[in-house]
């Protein structure tokens, strides 16, 4: 690999002599950098963007410029120059009044979506989540990343989501660059991330960077605040289940902070309540962000940041905890104009606890977990407009808590069994290239290196290797047109043990073994890209083939929890997932949002299940219909809403049944071959401006109501026996939400 590196490094470096014009973007409001801003020579589509740490570079011959930065929902820049040597140019960009109350989903240039390389890809601004109706009035990442196209929710009201017909264990979620294992609270009504402290969301559902690997759906990267340097400001919100509070601002001249917290307090109205059980119980999360950052010239900088957060449920004879934490220490270096790196050292921590104390015969408990230890070293070299090239390592060490559990108390008849803990790790390295081919095509091209190791007593054991390519080509018919198509191959090496397509925040994640090979995928998409009306409506259309390999599943009734013979209860095999996805938004205006279909099927062939024949995944939804419209009345009002169709999730019904003695056993259909019924929901919110215009201080009020028309969507269905006529059954409908009202007040100072 790193032959191959040092003769494209060469090959790109042999031209002409070139001048570089280098620096960061940021926002002059608050110094937050803006990552993916557009920097074009005038006059030309010749041009780059700023990296997720808002460095920019492009390399010209000597002559006069005119460079124009551009960032959606911010003035656009001209700055002229003569180039005769390398230049330092780091741009501030001014918020666009007449933009602010604006809703984006992109955080880019006007035609980023037609001219750009990336496909299967979207972005969306705090701006934009914030703006779509809020279940409990709870600004929510997930429930905005649902609402795209090939994305759909595991369940009512989860923060599961499945990409283009994978499993919500086969998305790998990144909050500044650590991996999260449960991105939930609540036991899914909620996710782990408060919309306060973000900055930029990115979902990859296919041509995932070669830089990234680890899951075979989507890559959900996810980047926090650095802090406004430029003043001291208090963000928050009030709501009916939730308080947040966020603090940003300046430490010196070089450094700025911000911390973010929030919690709920259903626990608070129990202590109000006259039955000593719930008077005496517990139910509530909380969650904090913290990052601080420092630039200690032009070429270094640090960042340092960190989560954490917990649910708790308790009662006098039962409880559960669970929560995550991360940690990442990143060290920004320039070497030269052309040369960027980031260093990272990163941690990342899931854990739950359960006990049950009925007596002191019958006390027992479980707890699981993990851990990840990691470092990764990361390269971007840009020696001239038409060529990006990215290569780095990332190790990883994992170590997976199987589970202790069983009896807690010398009187108890359960035995107590810990299982040993199990250790891996993962070595990978990578290279990509993105070059222009003339002014039309563009060409971009990776291969990423994974050797996995399963580990005993620090020796490795059992090692696993594979080579990931990545490819893709964009054809730019012009500034409005361009087709695209690309290729991928992802491997995952850790799976999830779980009974439910929707999961759990008790699930259990185990390693790839002799026993067990890693998933498989290699994905293939088509894509049509057209942006009109100067650029206001964006019109895209994407196909997509998805075969997967060594896929894993359970045997039926299968024991996952404490089972130091887990690999018996799977099984493996093969699948595929194809689809159809369609979009048209509108970006600007009083007016904006954006329609969505997804057309898709999924399936899955596993010998031992099914009797081998091929069924449905639990995630294939063959119409998904997504539309979301934001309309600002007037500068004090604001109103949004958004519609959802979903085709009923599979599941195993029972078709007979058979007697023995007193007792009736069900005898199930193949695997998955019902539906439950179409799911679908209307939400709708307003806002209310309280303060006036032009004030630094601002206040509102936000409505929202879930499921304003009532549906009682399908949640399970039970099926069971009358209890007097035991010969004669019954199907019983279990829905979680009918109208769900809520209210929060939103502050900044």
């Amino acid at each position: 690999m790193w032959c191959i590196l040092t003769c494209m490094v060469w090959s790109l470096s042999a031209q002409e002599r070139k001048y570089t014009v280098s620096g960061s973007i940021r926002d002059g409001s608050n110094g937050e950098d803006l990552i993916g801003a557009e920097v074009v020579i005038d006059g030309t589509r010749t041009g780059t963007v700023s990296n997720a740490y808002g460095f920019y570079s492009i390399s010209l011959p000597k002559g006069k410029y005119t460079l124009v930065f551009s960032y959606i929902g911010y003035r656009k820049k001209e700055m002229s120059f003569e180039l005769s040597a390398d230049l330092k140019l780091n741009v501030n960009l001014e918020s666009d009044a007449q933009e602010l109350s604006e809703v984006v989903i992109s955080a880019e240039g006007r035609n980023a979506n037609v001219v750009k390389t990336d496909m299967s890809m979207e972005k969306l601004s705090a701006k934009a989540i914030k703006a779509v109706p809020a279940m409990m009035g709870e600004v929510d990442v997930i429930k905005a990343i649902q609402l795209l196209p090939g994305v759909q929710s595991t369940s009512e009201g989860s923060s599961g989501f499945s990409v283009r017909g994978g499993g919500h264990d086969q998305n790998l979620i990144l909050l500044d660059e650590a991996a999260v294992y449960s991105a939930s609270h609540l036991m899914g009504f909620f996710s782990v991330f408060n919309n306060d402290a973000i900055k930029d969301v990115t979902l990859y559902k296919g041509d995932v960077p070669a830089s990234f690997g680890g899951r075979l759906a989507s890559l959900l990267d996810i980047r926090t605040k650095d802090g406004n340097n430029q003043r001291y400001t208090a963000t928050g919100g009030v709501g009916l289940i939730s308080s947040r509070l966020t603090l940003e601002g300046p430490l010196g001249d070089r450094a700025s902070a911000i911390i973010s917290g929030r919690r709920t307090y259903a626990d608070v109205f129990l202590k109000l309540s006259t039955n000593d059980n719930l008077k005496n119980s517990s139910l509530y999360f909380y969650d904090m962000n913290a990052k601080v950052n420092f630039r200690i010239d032009d070429n270094n900088r640090i960042f340092l940041s960190g989560y954490f957060g917990r649910d708790k449920f308790g009662m006098d004879f039962a409880g559960m905890a669970f929560g995550n934490k991360t940690g990442t220490a990143r060290w920004n270096h320039i070497f030269s104009p052309k040369l960027f790196s980031n260093f990272t050292l990163i941690g990342s921590f899931y854990d739950y606890y359960i006990r049950s104390e009925i007596s002191d015969q019958l006390s027992q408990e479980l707890k699981s977990g993990l851990e990840d230890y990691g470092l990764k070293a990361d390269f971007a070299y840009m020696p001239n407009p038409s060529n990006s090239l990215k290569f780095g390592y990332n190790f990883i060490y994992h170590g997976f808590k199987p589970g202790e559990g069983g009896g807690v108390s010398e009187q108890s008849i359960v035995g107590h069994i810990k299982l040993p803990m199990k250790y891996a790790m993962e070595n990978v390295g990578y290279i990509a290239n993105e070059t222009g081919i003339g002014e039309k095509l563009k060409l971009k091209y990776g291969l990423r290196y994974t050797a996995f190791s399963n580990m005993h007593q620090g020796k490795v054991v059992y090692t696993q290797q594979q080579l990931e390519p990545r490819v893709g080509l964009t054809f730019v018919f012009n500034d409005k047109n361009s087709v695209k198509t690309s290729y991928s191959r992802t491997t995952q090496f850790i799976q999830l043990a779980s009974n439910s397509a929707s999961g759990s925040p008790l699930d259990l994640w185990f390693q790839a073994s002799e026993n067990v090979k890693p998933q498989l995928c290699d994905q293939f998409a088509f894509g049509y890209f057209h942006n009109f009306t100067d650029d206001m409506y964006e019109l895209s259309g994407e196909i997509y083939y998805k075969d997967m390999k060594d896929v894993v599943d359970f045997k039926d009734h299968a024991q996952l929890m404490i089972n130091e013979n887990l690999e018996q209860e799977l099984c493996f095999g093969k699948g595929y997932s194809y689809g159809l996805e369609l979009m048209l938004r509108k970006t600007r205006g009083a007016l904006n949002g954006w329609v969505s279909y997804t057309l898709s099927k999924s399936r899955r062939q596993i010998d031992d299940i099914n009797d081998g024949k091929w069924y449905r995944s639990p995630y294939d939804k063959p119409h998904n219909v997504s539309v979301v419209a934001n309309y600002e009345i007037s500068p004090k009002w604001a109103v949004s809403g958004t519609w959802v169709y979903a085709s009923g999730t599979p599941v195993t019904y029972p078709t007979g049944r058979f007697q023995i003695e007193d007792s009736y056993v069900p005898i199930y259909s193949g695997r998955n071959e019902y539906r439950y019924p179409d799911y679908h929901r209307l939400d709708l919110s307003a806002t209310l401006q309280l303060s006036k215009p032009g004030s630094r201080s601002k206040h509102e009020l936000n409505f929202s109501l879930y499921n304003a028309y009532g549906r009682k969507n399908v949640w399970t269905i039970l099926f069971r026996q009358e209890s007097e006529q035991r010969d004669v059954s019954y199907a019983e409908k279990i829905y979680l939400f009918t109208f769900i009202p809520s209210v929060t007040w939103n502050f900044t100072f």
